[in-house]
């Protein structure tokens, strides 16, 4: 009967044991984190580069096929390449190139700055050319004097299959 009770003892304790380090293991597993952003003048990179640090992700730029120049800047110009795309819902500026190991990432961060008190369009396409299904996508911005709330609330509605997290003004 001893033997039967310290088997029993010895075999309850192995499996605590087991269990125990399969947790350490789980808990052991990083997420990682991706800050993915877009800066047409420096500022928003300055931003991306301190969330990064902050949150110890890696970092990829959206950068934009054609660069935009001062002139296609110019807000106040309606025939600025900025302008014309933002009036327009359905253009898709194209991007230089795709984040090829995106799924290495478990959370990304887009960030851009606001204009016309929403994502530029260029955001949409760096969205729709990749999968970031089982992803929690977070939103960063900088600006002038919008918030970051329509941005992400436009996002989560033009992406409703997605898994969105925080979003946060960066100024």
């Amino acid at each position: 009967m001893k033997h039967i009770i310290l088997f029993v003892a010895t075999c309850s304790l192995m499996l605590g044991a087991c269990a125990q380090n399969n947790n350490t293991k789980q808990n052991n597993t990083m997420k990682k984190t991706l800050v993915a952003y877009f800066s047409a003048t420096g500022t928003t990179q300055r931003a991306a580069e301190k969330l990064a640090k902050e949150k110890n992700a890696d970092l990829f730029r959206i950068e934009p096929a054609e660069p935009y120049t001062a002139a296609d800047l110019d807000w106040t110009n309606k025939k600025s390449r900025s302008s014309v795309e933002m009036n327009d819902k359905s253009s898709r500026p194209a991007i230089a190139h795709r984040c090829d190991n995106l799924a290495d990432y478990d959370t990304v961060w887009i960030g851009f700055p606001v204009w016309w008190y929403t994502a530029p369009t260029i955001i949409n396409t760096f969205i729709e050319a990749h999968d970031f299904s089982g992803k929690t996508i977070c939103v960063f911005a900088t600006s002038g004097g919008s918030s970051v709330a329509g941005s992400a609330s436009d996002l989560k509605k033009s992406y409703p299959q997605y898994n969105w997290g925080e979003s946060r003004l960066m100024n």
